[in-house]
This record gives C-alpha cells, structure tokens and sequence, in this order.
C-alpha cells in the first residue's frame, strides 16, 4: 500500500533512506526538506509492505528560471529509497508511478530528477536539455532528466532549476 507519511512514520523514513544509501545524508535531507516551504505533504509516500515501511520518496517544489522575470513551478524527485532487501522487486517503480500520478493530480505539470539514465526513462523521463533546462551545478547530460506530467507541461519552459537551499546546492 502507497500512502502519505504520517507524523509517526518520520524515524521509520529515516532509517530507509539511511539503510538504502549507506550514510545519513539523504535521510538528513529529507527531515530538512519537512521543515521548508517547499515540502508538500501530500506528496511525501511511503510504501508499506506486510504492516512494514519498506520505501519513501519525496517531491518537493523547484523552480526553474528562465529569466529574471520568468520563473516556472517545478517538482524534484528526491530523495527515494527503498529498504536494500526489498530493491529490486518493482516496489520503487510502483512508488515512482503512484508519485508521479499523484503529483500530475495535484496540478502539477513537470518534475525534474536526477538520476540513473537507465532507470528513470522507463518513467517517461528525458534529458532535460530537450527542454532546454539546465542544472545549476555540472552533471551529466543523460544524468539530468525531466518528465511532463501533462501535455505541454514544459511548452515555453527553460532556463536553470533552482532548488531549496536545504540541498545545499
């Protein structure tokens, strides 16, 4: 079952995010991103397997500037983690899927993520240059994708993400 995170859920996401990526970063992160204007509860899921917290992913309002007086609304895609024994099995697509949907409910028209290039495409992801948009920071092209959520959802959009300060970008 995907559902939105209760309050009581928070140290559980903690130790997902820890345990999936081997350092605390990540869950550092996401307990930061609660706290920031940018965080939208109704997209903070978790996953819960047999009465188990097994995964979360996070997505959070970016903007995307193209210039001074031309800024859009975007989502990141991140973090998401899921629990290492239970990698592998599709639970993180289900997740990314009911995420993605959920944000594209909400009105939301893109999202950005970075990420393995030969993983998030089988989403619908590209590479956000197609777009025209641009990390703030060097990475690699194919690392760098964006996904409409509704047609035309980056039409006119370009220029260069700008998110929260609480990734210390």
């Amino acid at each position: 079952m995907i559902r939105v995170e209760k309050k009581e859920d928070q140290g559980s996401i903690y130790e997902i995010h820890k345990l999936a990526f081997g350092q605390e970063d990540e869950s550092r992160l996401v307990d930061a991103l609660r706290r920031s204007p940018a965080y939208i509860p109704e997209l903070s899921l978790v996953f819960e397997h047999e009465q188990n917290l097994i995964g979360h992913i996070l997505f959070t309002r970016i903007s995307i500037h193209k210039a001074e007086d031309q800024v859009f609304e975007s989502l990141a895609l991140a973090p998401m983690a899921i629990l290492p024994q239970f990698q592998k099995t599709g639970f993180g697509g289900e997740l990314i899927r009911n995420g993605l949907t959920r944000a594209e409910g909400l009105g939301f028209g893109s999202v950005i993520v970075l990420g393995h290039k030969d993983y998030y495409p089988r989403f619908g992801f590209e590479s956000a240059s197609k777009f025209g948009i641009r990390a703030p920071f060097d990475v690699p092209d194919e690392a760098f994708m964006a996904l409409e959520l509704r047609r035309a959802g980056l039409k006119e959009v370009s220029g260069v993400v700008y998110y929260p300060k609480e990734f210390g970008i």
